[in-house]
């Protein structure tokens, strides 16, 4: 009678044991769908930032192209008004004296 109280209460406790690992199980495989859906999420993101940095480098790299032919642009202009600036500064006014 006791051995056979002994094997009832062994197979309880495996029973219950094996419940819990099971709902442990469950939540685990849960949890893993969740971690799995937002690592999806997450590399879907970095792959539009990444076509998004593309697109904003190409854009610089164009405006600094273009910043430089105007900069060049503007230096032989700056060249021509620096001998008009000299002949204005040669008139003086005369003043009377008294």
């Amino acid at each position: 009678m006791a051995s056979q109280k002994a094997w009832t209460k062994l197979a309880i406790a495996v029973i219950l044991t094996l419940s819990l690992t099971g709902c442990k199980d469950t939540k685990t495989l849960q949890e893993n769908e969740q971690l799995k859906t937002q690592v999806a999420e997450l590399q879907k993101e970095n792959g539009q930032l990444g076509n998004n940095l593309e697109t904003v480098t190409a854009a610089r790299d164009s405006l600094a192209r273009e910043n430089e032919e105007l900069k060049a642009a503007m230096k032989p202009r700056k060249a021509k008004r620096t001998g008009t600036k000299v002949s204005s500064r040669r008139r003086r006014r005369k003043t009377a004296a008294k």
